[in-house]
């Protein structure tokens, strides 16, 4: 998996940073991703998660995580270019929304960060929860993966 994590403001430790390209490699192993699959993760704060929200989504709040699927229903486009590698898309992630997501919900500062990765990560290659039947699909996956790398409740 080819990941570009841009934190410009250093808001992740060097731990978590570790933490979040194990875990993509993880999940995009998991999803058996090509080697050379893009995609890239840019930290942000408050601020700048609220302003992408609102303007992308037409959301006025902070949240954890934004998706950007890049290629989602190119496939055809791209069965052109058999050597180009998948760019799956961005990823935006709050650090002090799952923060405060995580003392709302109990566990720690990790399992949450994981959750949101892992979240945005599926969202990235096509999975939703909106319907029932799409979430009875990813929701499940998600906690398989996050169980799997040792994130547990």
């Amino acid at each position: 998996m080819d990941l570009e994590l841009y934190d410009d403001q250093k808001r992740l430790s060097a731990e978590h940073t570790k933490l979040v390209k194990e875990l993509v490699e993880f999940a995009a192993k998991t999803l058996d991703k090509a080697p050379d699959t893009e995609m890239s993760i840019t930290i942000v704060d408050d601020a700048e998660i609220n302003r992408i929200n609102k303007e992308y989504r037409d959301t006025d709040r902070v949240t954890d995580v934004i998706s950007f699927a890049i290629e989602d229903g190119d496939e055809e486009v791209l069965s052109g270019f058999p050597d180009m590698p998948e760019n799956i898309g961005d990823l935006f992630i709050d650090p002090d929304q799952v923060a405060r997501q995580a003392t709302t919900y109990e566990h720690s500062f990790e399992r949450e960060l994981g959750y949101t990765v892992v979240h945005g990560f599926l969202h990235l290659n096509g999975y939703d929860h909106i319907k029932p039947e799409d979430e009875a699909v990813m929701i499940p996956l998600q906690e398989k993966i996050l169980t799997a790398y040792g994130l547990t409740r």
